[in-house]
């Protein structure tokens, strides 16, 4: 009976881990190097609340201004036409606790729409003006 010592002169299958180890420490040493220097602090100057600021007690309600698909304008779900529209925001500039204006623009409503009011609004010299999600 012969017996064989495993040695058969065949390809090796085992794994060769040198080069894999090389290149993780090299990558260690890398990443060790570059990790603090990403790390930076940026200053920011943000603003700071001002304290003298009194709030309102009784704020006015909001005013819903929706606008759908096809451009037309609801003030308060009341259909309003641009001149209608220039005649409401006039009525809010000349008070003296101007209600929020809520824009509620459908998703696919062009810009130009959004950006009449807009300009309508700053030409008013509104500046209590939000934007809401379609529903």
């Amino acid at each position: 009976m012969a017996f064989s010592s495993g040695n058969s002169g065949g390809p090796m299958a085992d794994i060769n881990v040198t080069p894999l180890v090389d290149v993780m420490l090299v990558l260690l040493i890398i990443f060790m190097i570059t990790a603090p220097i990403l790390t930076h602090k940026i200053k920011i100057d943000l603003p700071q609340p001002n304290p003298n600021v009194v709030n309102p007690d009784n704020p006015p309600e909001p005013v819903h201004l929706k606008i759908d698909q096809s451009g037309a304008l609801y003030w308060n779900e009341v259909p309003v036409d641009e001149a209608g529209l220039d005649a409401q925001l006039r009525t809010i500039q000349v008070q003296s606790n101007q209600p929020e204006i809520q824009i509620n623009a459908d998703d696919s409503v062009a810009y130009q729409y959004v950006a009449r009011v807009l300009a309508a609004a700053k030409s008013f010299g509104l500046t209590k003006i939000s934007f809401n999600e379609a529903q």
